[in-house]
């Protein structure tokens, strides 16, 4: 049999309140792209999205995966930010200056350390650096490209579909808004140390000094990163993430008209995003959530908690209208092993839910002896017998 028991949440009123008015938040902005998604960094709760599954061109977007490639390398020691990479005469000539587009101006069969090859993809987008990384770490860009295809397969983004590392047009070269954030997030919380070379607002190499063409890393202090891109077939597109106190958002416009519209958008999506929605944690792990008795156990009780802290992403002053629950079995028996899973707590804010995450059990409870085992049967047995 399962039972139920009502919790309160962090401090706020008892979850109960059936009566508490509901919070009212105004209609999200109309935003002018082909596609669009805002979404919390820590929770992963999409606050605000149209069309965000749509297939659509992504342009320089592209060059997130290609960090993301690079920056796991490194994670797992078969890249360091030291070694030198040739510039391939392939890279030079697809990438480099005389191709017209976005470029770190490497020289042919130059050899660049890998930091300086990122800062070149990141704040300068720049296509030869692009795939000179490529050809360093899979043989040839195309090959690059399966590994990007592969990457997107286990990170869930399974409608991206990749041809090259550079973003430049491709019949199957397609994403979507909500892919690329959820490209975006897995950059920011895997990789924290390559995602500040995102917040850099200009790069110099070879004497030659970008800008970074994020403009929002000039007009808001919270931005602090990500990615541009343009082509004619895509529009202009941006990625960005900011932060204000503990909420981080990450958004995605795709085929806006202009850099100054893909900009404003963004901004739109942000200011409404901050204005009315809050990130806050709820539980900790490790924290007692209630206490449960134990039946044929060496002790009475066990103690259960959560695996993971518990952050909600929640529209602001709703906290109190939240309802926590917990289900486990009537009757629990040892042995128990501590992060054994006994029940299950839910969270919901007005019939949607939020959370579900197992409870588990904080210490280990031993099987009790041959009479102490007797004794609570026989309490089991009338306890149901009155129950």
């Amino acid at each position: 049999m399962l039972k139920q028991l009502m919790i309160a949440l962090g401090l706020a009123a008892c979850a109960s309140l059936a009566h508490a008015q509901q919070v009212l938040i105004p209609a999200p902005p109309q935003v002018n792209a082909s596609g669009y998604i805002l979404m919390d960094a820590d929770t992963g709760r999409v606050l605000i999205e149209r069309n965000a599954d749509e297939l659509l061109p992504p342009a320089s977007l592209s060059k997130i995966m290609t960090v993301y490639i690079v920056a796991s390398e490194i994670d797992q020691g078969r890249l360091n930010k030291s070694d030198l990479v040739r510039i391939s005469p392939n890279a030079w000539r697809k990438g480099g200056a005389a191709s017209g587009g976005s470029t770190m101006f490497l020289d042919p069969n130059s050899e660049v350390p890998v930091i300086d090859l990122l800062r070149g993809v990141i704040v300068q987008s720049g296509n030869d650096a692009s795939i000179a990384l490529a050809e360093h770490i899979a043989g040839s860009e195309d090959a690059f490209a399966d590994v990007m295809n592969q990457k997107a397969a286990l990170m869930g983004m399974n409608a991206s579909s990749f041809e090259n590392a550079t973003g430049l047009p491709g019949a199957n070269h397609l994403t979507t808004a909500r892919d690329m954030a959820v490209l975006a997030r897995a950059m920011i919380r895997e990789y924290p140390d390559i995602y500040r070379i995102y917040s850099e607002r200009a790069y110099t190499y070879n004497g030659i000094r970008q800008p970074n063409r994020n403009a929002l890393l000039f007009r808001d202090d919270s931005v602090d990163g990500m990615k541009t891109g343009h082509t004619r077939e895509a529009g202009y597109c941006l990625v960005a993430s900011a932060q204000r106190q503990d909420m981080r958002l990450i958004s995605v416009v795709m085929g806006t008209s202009s850099a100054e519209a893909r900009a404003v958008e963004t901004q739109k999506l942000l200011a409404y995003g901050f204005r009315y929605y809050e990130t806050k944690g709820f539980y900790d792990a490790g924290d007692t959530l209630t206490t449960r008795r134990v039946w044929s156990g060496r002790a009475n009780e066990i103690d259960l908690t959560v695996a993971e802290d518990i952050r909600l992403t929640i529209p602001r002053g709703s906290e109190r209208d939240l309802k926590a629950t917990m289900t486990f079995e009537d009757v629990i028996r040892a042995p128990i092993e501590a992060g054994q899973r006994l029940g299950t707590l839910t969270v919901e804010l007005h019939d949607e839910m939020l959370a579900e995450v197992p409870l588990i059990a904080l210490q280990d409870v031993e099987r009790a002896g041959f009479f102490a085992r007797i004794v609570d049967s026989i309490k089991l047995f009338f306890r149901r017998l009155f129950s």
